[in-house]
Parts: structure tokens; C-alpha cells; sequence
């Protein structure tokens, strides 16, 4: 039986390559993939998926707009499984798309991404596949101080973390570092005795 995933983890966890990988196992075994992603992130091109250690591939992007149901059936119905980068930047309309498409069609659909933003709140998109995921495992990746990170912590061009702002803001080391809650909360208490309020 086929099932809807989410594989989520913060900043860093290798959630792209992985989804990559998984790309590249169904293709070895024959089998066609349909890899998508939303067209909000374009931080590697309109049509490109990139991983932090240089894996890539062609995807097909989606406008927030765009019925990913109707996509699947009118263009893409001979694929055997759908795999999702940024999945995060989904709508809640389209994760429950998806999830039909399971269930219409009996095909796997893996969905890689963030849970939450760098405020710590949860993404629309990721909020609704808690909700109807059949298969939820997080990719772990570590703070600097060795904890399990959980923070996607955002920093300014002078190194400081950013406590205010629009939730999605495109960027990879150079604006995004991953660390855990204790760490993010010390930060914020150092930078207010400063006076920064970022």
C-alpha cells in the first residue's frame, strides 16, 4: 500500500540529498519519477534541485497555484513515484493533492523539507502533512554544541541571528545555520544585552 511521507529536519540535515538519492534508487530499479518542487525556491534556478554537497538534478516546479492532482493526472500519470523537495513552501490545497494521489493512483509521493521557520513556527505546508502523513521521520542533523538542532536559525549579513521578519526568506549557509532551541534562546538573551534587536 502506498503511503504519503514527510521527511523533515533542520537546515543542513541533508534533506535535498536525500531526497535526490531516493530519486536515483527508484530510477536504478527502472522506475519513472516525477520530482517536483515548489517555484518559491529558486535559489538554484527556476528548474534545478540542489543539494549542499553538489548533488542535482531537473525538477518540475510548481506555482502555489497550480492543482498538483490535475498536474499529476493530465502530464504525469505513468510516473510510479512523486518525490517533493522545499516541500515546506507547499499549500495545505496541495499536500492534500498529494495525498490523493496516493490514494487514486497507489503510488508513493515523498515529501522532503523543513518543519518549521526560523521563529520556530511551524510552515503551512508542513503543519498539514503532520496532519495527514502516513509516514513521519525526521532527518536529524547536530548544533555546534552537539545537540540534536531543531532551530533553523536566520542571520544578518553582520553574523547576528534574526528574531523578526517575514517567514520565508531564500538562503543556504550564507543566511541559515541549524541549532538547537538552548542555543537560538542564549543567542537572543546575548544580543538583546547588546542592544541588538534583530
Amino acid at each position: 500500500m502506498a503511503k504519503l511521507y514527510f521527511k523533515y529536519g533542520a537546515m543542513g540535515c541533508s534533506k535535498t540529498a536525500q531526497a535526490l538519492i531516493t530519486k536515483f534508487n527508484y530510477e536504478e530499479r527502472g522506475m519513472k519519477v516525477l520530482l517536483m518542487k515548489p517555484s518559491v525556491d529558486n535559489r538554484d534556478g527556476a528548474t534545478v534541485i540542489k543539494s549542499r554537497i553538489g548533488l542535482t538534478s531537473d525538477a518540475v516546479t510548481v506555482p502555489q497555484t497550480q492543482d498538483l492532482y490535475e498536474l499529476y493526472k493530465e502530464k504525469y500519470s505513468d510516473c510510479d513515484v512523486v518525490i517533493v523537495d522545499e516541500c515546506q513552501f507547499l499549500t495545505p490545497d496541495q499536500v492534500d493533492e498529494l495525498g490523493d494521489i496516493v490514494i487514486d493512483y497507489n503510488i508513493p509521493v515523498l515529501c522532503f523539507g523543513l518543519a518549521t521557520d526560523f521563529l520556530t513556527h511551524l510552515f503551512p505546508g508542513s503543519r498539514r502533512l503532520f496532519e495527514i502523513a502516513e509516514s513521519i521521520s525526521e532527518i536529524k542533523s547536530v548544533c555546534r554544541c552537539g545537540v540534536k538542532a531543531t532551530v533553523n536559525a536566520r542571520m544578518d549579513d553582520a553574523g547576528n541571528i534574526v528574531y523578526s521578519g517575514e517567514q520565508v526568506v531564500l538562503g543556504g549557509n550564507d543566511r541559515y545555520v541549524a541549532m538547537c532551541r538552548k542555543c537560538w534562546l542564549k543567542k537572543k538573551k546575548e544580543q538583546e544585552a547588546k542592544g541588538l534587536f534583530v
